[in-house]
């Protein structure tokens, strides 16, 4: 028998996985990647008797490569908050999926949980900006004010890490990131006695005042657009600059889009005080995908940037 434990490199798939694995302890092959790196099960090789654990990519990506591991006699465990499409019913399949727009898969787990490690959910929760779901989940553990911040900012530091279009792109692989944290019980232990921490707030902090930089291609009363250059920098900053613009203007949709060889890499965050939409938006074209309140295309062509303007605009009209 083989254990996989399949997740996406994000601050919400590496807490949900800590999570488990803290309840859970167990030895198992890791399969990850960058945070737009979702089609991660047809890299498990399962068969007969072995044991899947997928968090946090979308199940409509990787249906074909789940049904084929169900058929070989594996069992799977799927723990997930992006649109899901059609789910199978199969003996072997087990899945706990919700797609409103205040959870994430660490939360998801969390319930499963029945909160033993809520601390990693608040984390996670952070991370994936979902601040007032985080607070609430933070209210029931009754702590300080300080230690509410650095769970955020601890959050905020595991998620920058996770973007980019491939893992040289990265400060570190989501496997190692992950295999640093897991030696950790608690998030102070880890804020504190880590130095990974440091490496990732430094390259935030400097990724995130290049990108303040940049004057945005469009900004009106419900939606700003950047464009920001072909750099590893800007790759690794794209989402959580989104992430901060939706934090700042609340009531403002906003899309961060980086320039590649023919085209852009797209992220997109709802407004926070009416979160949804970004997923509709970005299943328009053709490499796009996310959950309600963000969402992202991971290839725009060129010449179809002006239908993007034309549908981000519409979108969310307000």
């Amino acid at each position: 028998m083989q254990f996989y434990d399949i997740f996406n490199g994000d601050a919400d798939g590496i807490c949900a996985l800590h999570q488990l694995r803290l309840e859970e302890p167990r030895s198992a092959v890791l399969v990850t990647g960058a945070k737009r790196e979702i089609a991660l099960v047809e890299r498990a090789d399962a068969g007969s008797g072995d044991e899947l654990t997928v968090l946090d990519i979308a199940f409509s990506t990787n249906a074909r490569a789940v049904l084929r591991a169900l058929e070989r006699g594996a069992r799977c465990r799927y723990f997930d908050h992006h649109h899901a499409g059609a789910v199978p019913q199969h003996s072997n399949l087990k899945t706990y999926i919700d797609t409103a727009p205040d959870t994430c898969t660490s939360l998801i787990v969390d319930r499963y949980l029945s909160g033993r490690q809520r601390i990693w959910a608040v984390v996670a929760a952070f991370g994936d900006n979902l601040g007032d779901a985080a607070r609430r989940a933070a209210q029931t553990l009754k702590l300080p004010p300080p230690e509410v911040d650095q769970l955020r900012e601890l959050g905020v530091c595991i998620n920058y890490n996770a973007y980019g279009e491939c893992v040289d792109d990265l400060h570190y692989h989501p496997a190692d990131l992950f295999g640093a944290l897991s030696r950790y019980r608690q998030p102070c232990e880890f804020v504190e006695g880590e130095p990974i921490f440091e490496v990732l707030k430094n390259g935030y902090q400097d990724d995130l005042w290049r990108a303040r930089g940049v004057k945005p291609d469009l900004a009106t009363e419900h939606a700003t657009l950047y464009v920001l250059p072909d750099a590893a920098w800007s790759r690794r900053i794209n989402g959580p600059f989104g992430n901060r613009l939706a934090e700042e203007h609340p009531a403002r949709a906003h899309a961060v889009l980086v320039a590649r060889n023919g085209g852009y890499l797209v992220s997109v965050r709802a407004p926070l005080t009416r979160p949804g939409g970004a997923d509709e938006l970005c299943m328009k074209f053709t490499t796009g995908g996310g959950r309600r309140g963000a969402a992202g295309i991971n290839l725009l062509p060129q010449e179809d940037l002006p239908r993007f303007v034309d549908e981000f605009q519409r979108q969310f009209a307000g």
